[in-house]
């Protein structure tokens, strides 16, 4: 394990690691960072439902992603949130280009990532890297520790010269908090919370300058993501990446996120600062996730209302007309029916897609 600082690097004084002052001392913004890296204008991904066996015909489609528009901005973090099913995986899939988006750009530096040719996919694809949800499963078993990391080397071998690779893979591991001498070892040798160090060491293989973490802490342990929730925000004021981290737990991304956009069934609902949407959530949906977030400080247990939301989540196939959301809303009534509503702000300070959105303050939970 690598040495704790002697000081910190965010306000040089006291003795306490870096990444314990992001939140406070170093809060990202807008205004100081001039043009977005990433750019989702309008993006819409729809999967065919087909049947027959022989003569397959299209019934129908899964609108998987349906309008969505985000802004990622260099040394930003975006978090994304959701429940499971709404999208929010496949939005990384489409920025990755593992994907061919129905609709809609996807522009990085100003290029669209759909009409790239395969030379430029492969340039984009080094800045642009992902870490994925299960640390096991993406690694692979029959591969040292060292072979993972250095297999982005042998697609790009423009980047590290063969002599100097092991030398750059003990300087990864050392980097993500691991032992050099772990090179030799295999994948199921180390925890989940090592294995997922293992695969942030080799997406920082290629020097990206934007990482999408597709909910890389939901399979660990709390006191684990902490920890790997540390070693991304040291990560980041070190190297000056740009994080967008898709999760369902909001604590998760309130404690990483400058900004934050709430996904429900393929749509954003809401976005803004972590500030706006958690301490002045505009959106039902938002709202009744917020209320879900257990409160930890015993002098606070009930004073917050619980929203307990009814019915199921539509089916991405048959999205009801309208909001989508007005099925399971409490505040629903024709005009909901009638029209979809856009995400705009409608004086709450932030942008919301509801035709009754309000500021509803949530009681802090941290």
């Amino acid at each position: 394990m690598r040495t704790v600082p002697a000081t910190c690097r965010s306000c040089g004084k006291c003795v306490r690691p870096a990444w314990r002052h992001v939140t406070t001392a170093r809060r990202f913004s807008v205004s100081d960072t001039g043009e977005p890296i990433l750019v989702v204008k309008d993006l819409v991904k729809h999967f065919p439902l087909t049947q027959g066996i022989v003569f397959q015909r299209t019934v129908g489609h899964v609108q998987a992603v349906d309008g969505v528009n985000l802004e990622l901005y260099p040394g930003e973090t975006m978090g994304l949130v959701g429940e499971s099913g709404c999208g929010k995986s496949t939005v990384s899939k489409l920025i990755m280009g593992l994907e061919k988006p129905t609709s809609g750009q996807i522009l990085f530096e100003g290029k669209d990532v759909a009409a790239m040719s395969r030379r430029e996919l492969r340039r984009y694809r080094r800045q642009v890297q992902i870490v994925f949800q299960d640390p096991y499963a993406s690694l692979n078993p029959r591969m040292t520790v060292g072979n993972i990391v250095a297999e982005p080397w042998d697609i790009h071998p423009d980047v590290v010269p063969r002599k100097e690779r092991p030398r750059r893979v003990r300087e990864l591991l050392d980097l993500v908090g691991l032992n050099p001498d772990y090179a030799n070892r295999y994948p199921h040798q180390f925890s989940g919370g090592q294995r997922q160090r293992i695969g942030v060491a080799r997406a920082l293989a290629l020097r990206p300058s934007v990482l999408v973490c597709d909910e890389p802490v939901s399979a660990l342990d709390v006191s684990v993501q902490a920890q790997v929730m540390n070693l991304l925000e040291d990560l980041q004021d070190e190297l000056g990446l740009s994080y967008l981290f898709i999760a369902h737990d909001l604590s998760v991304v309130r404690h990483l996120s400058d900004r934050v956009a709430v996904m429900y069934l393929g749509r954003i609902v809401e976005s803004g600062t972590h500030a706006d949407v958690y301490d002045q959530p505009a959106h039902p949906y938002t709202q009744a996730l917020l209320s879900a977030v257990p409160v930890h400080e015993p002098a606070l247990r009930g004073a917050k209302e619980r929203i307990v939301l009814t019915g199921d989540v539509p089916s991405p196939a048959d999205p009801p007309s309208g909001c989508r959301f007005r099925t399971r809303c409490w505040k629903a009534q024709q005009i909901c029916v009638d029209q979809d509503p856009a995400l705009v702000d409608r004086g709450q300070g932030h942008p919301s897609a509801c035709h009754f959105a309000e500021s509803v303050e949530i009681v802090h939970t941290d």
